[in-house]
């Protein structure tokens, strides 16, 4: 086999490519750094500090359901045991013989100090069924709500939870305040710790600023800004709910402040096929709705993919030649990867700020996180190439077709099929759809 020498190496335009994305690399290891550095003394900075109101405005605080989420019933009960006086419970549903019916009935009935209700939304025709159940909900909003808040029934916030949602919303140009996830693996199942992974690497990046994505499972906004924007109207057709208010916030100038208090944890299960649909569904609905934030995304994981496993291609190839230029490549993937072991510790430092109970299955996922990044930073990026093809994606074991700017197509249901997070399917009989109707006082439809 003939080699390379260095000059001719030098030369060449593969070559000179990798040398221009390991410096862009390393730019970008410093970048992030720092970025979580101020991300983390954020997070310390806002979760010692308490908001204390002496007024707690009427919140309307919405909990689409579908299905049975891992550990349903603590998530759900989570929500009847917040520290906030003044909110009115609303859970939605498709239709009463949704799986996770039962469990919200004897919640509702357990808590009958808690202004509760189930909404049954009936089928989406023209949107995603998460969209539709809050559109419905939302149609007749009772005088008294002065602020909207949004849960998924995945999450599983604290008791501090909502008041500190709200209490930032009065503030000038906060258009709204968003939490977000840490998820929870049961195992410490290979899919379930790449989950766990790209779940901490993406919640590193909310710290200080308004600049932030909303996400749908908590946020808050102020009930005037929700009806001046028209957040309602922008969701009929869509599949997602957080991107369309982001989008609708951002265009308006206005900042969406993310509440490290708000962080809320996600308890997970499931195999590699429910992981990697999760995965790519994420990043198809991000495609279509925030394509510059997609591309940076996938921009933002190339570097580091040529960088490392470039270089080892590079090493491999110098080693066979005996080549003089493969200490280039010997020297860059140890200090990659080097690299790579601080950003583990940092984002195992973070998550520890909003989980501190450390239990002994955790600490074992968060080493093998620390000590495999190069290697899930490789099937992020691939998962972000998959969604780069396709508009078709399955949520809830609801199939859906996109169009343009996110609009959805079609819909496609199987008949008696429930999903579930962890990947578990629930039979149940498709039952008459009903709409839910106005009433005066908390009731179970």
């Amino acid at each position: 086999m003939p080699t390379l020498s260095e000059p001719a190496l030098m030369h060449a335009p593969w070559f000179a490519a990798w040398i221009v994305a390991a410096a862009l690399a390393g730019l970008q290891f410093a970048f992030l750094t720092w970025g979580m550095w101020e991300s983390r003394r954020f997070a310390r900075a806002r979760l010692r500090k308490r908001h204390e109101r002496d007024v707690e405005p009427r919140v309307g605080l919405f909990a689409p359901c579908r299905g049975l989420d891992v550990g349903i019933e603590a998530n759900l009960r989570a929500l009847f045991e917040q520290d906030y006086s003044n909110y009115r419970l609303t859970f939605i549903v498709e239709n009463g013989n949704d799986p996770v019916c039962p469990s919200l009935r004897r919640l509702i009935a357990e808590h009958p100090n808690v202004d509760a209700r189930l909404c049954i939304a009936g089928p989406a025709t023209d949107s995603g069924q998460k969209v539709h159940n809050l559109w419905v909900a939302t149609a007749d909003l009772s005088s008294d709500i002065e602020v909207l808040a949004f849960v998924d029934s995945d999450a599983r916030p604290h008791p501090d939870w909502l008041r500190r949602l709200v209490a930032r919303l009065p503030h000038a140009n906060i258009g709204a305040v968003t939490g977000y996830r840490l998820m929870k693996p049961s195992s410490v199942a290979t899919a379930q710790c790449l989950l766990y992974s790209i779940n901490t690497t993406v919640a590193s990046g909310f710290g200080p600023g308004g600049h932030h994505l909303v996400w749908g499972g908590s946020w808050a906004i102020r009930r005037e800004l929700f009806e001046t924007l028209g957040v309602r109207t922008a969701w009929k057709g869509t599949l997602s709910d957080d991107f369309v208010a982001t989008r609708l916030l951002h265009k308006a100038g206005l900042r969406v402040d993310f509440e490290p208090a708000c962080m809320v944890v996600s308890p997970v299960d499931g195999g590699w096929r429910q992981t990697l649909g999760f995965i790519r569904r994420q990043y198809v609905i991000a495609r279509s709705y925030a394509p510059a934030w997609w591309l940076l995304l996938l921009a933002g994981t190339t570097l580091p993919v040529l960088t490392f496993w470039g270089g080892l291609a590079l090493l491999a190839m110098g080693i066979c030649q005996g080549a003089e230029w493969t200490w280039l490549p010997a020297a860059v993937c140890p200090a990659y990867y080097a690299a790579n072991l601080v950003r583990g510790w940092q984002r195992w430092q973070l998550a520890r700020l909003y989980v501190p109970q450390a239990t002994p299955l955790m600490q074992r996922i968060v080493w093998l996180d620390i000590w495999t990044g190069p290697l899930v930073t490789l099937v992020n990026w691939l998962a972000i190439l998959s969604s780069l093809f396709g508009s078709r994606l399955k949520w809830r074991g609801i199939r859906y077709r996109l169009g343009r700017q996110g609009r959805v197509l079609s819909i496609e249901r199987s008949d008696g099929d429930f999903e579930r997070t962890s990947g578990d399917m629930v039979r149940r009989k498709e039952g008459p759809c009903r709409r839910s109707r106005k009433r005066k006082s908390p009731a179970v439809v």
